[in-house]
C-alpha cells in the first residue's frame, strides 16, 4: 500500500470514515522540511500496511482542511482513529519520534 492523497473530495470517506487508523501528512510542495520528512512517511506506508492507513494532504490545494484541523506549521501529522484526532507531531521530527506514534495509535 502506498501513501494515500486525500483532499477535500475524498478527506471524509478515507480518514474520517477509516475503520483503520490513520496518518495524514499536512504538507505543501514549497517546505522544506516537508520533503525531509516524506521518505519517513513513505517507509511508515511500506512498515504498517494492513495496520495504519497513511495519507498526504496537500494545504496549497486544501486549505479549508488545514483551517478545520487548526494546522498552522507544516509539515503537521495529524493522527486519527475512529474519525477524531488523537495525537498531533508539528515540524520535522525523527523517525523514531513518529514510528512510537504510530506504534501508540496502533495499541490504543
Amino acid at each position: 500500500m502506498s501513501v494515500l492523497i486525500v483532499d477535500k473530495s475524498n478527506f471524509d470517506e478515507q480518514v474520517l470514515q477509516s475503520e483503520t487508523p490513520v496518518m495524514v501528512d499536512f504538507w505543501a510542495t514549497w517546505c522544506v522540511p516537508c520533503r525531509m520528512i516524506a521518505p519517513i512517511v513513505e517507509r511508515i506506508a511500506e512498515k504498517y500496511v494492513g495496520k495504519i492507513k497513511v495519507a498526504k494532504l496537500d494545504v496549497d490545494s486544501n486549505p479549508e482542511l488545514a483551517i478545520r484541523y487548526q494546522v498552522m506549521s507544516i509539515p503537521t501529522l495529524l493522527f486519527f482513529k475512529n474519525g477524531q484526532i488523537v495525537e498531533r507531531i508539528i515540524g520535522a521530527v525523527s523517525e523514531q519520534v513518529i514510528v512510537q506514534k504510530v506504534e501508540n495509535l496502533i495499541k490504543s
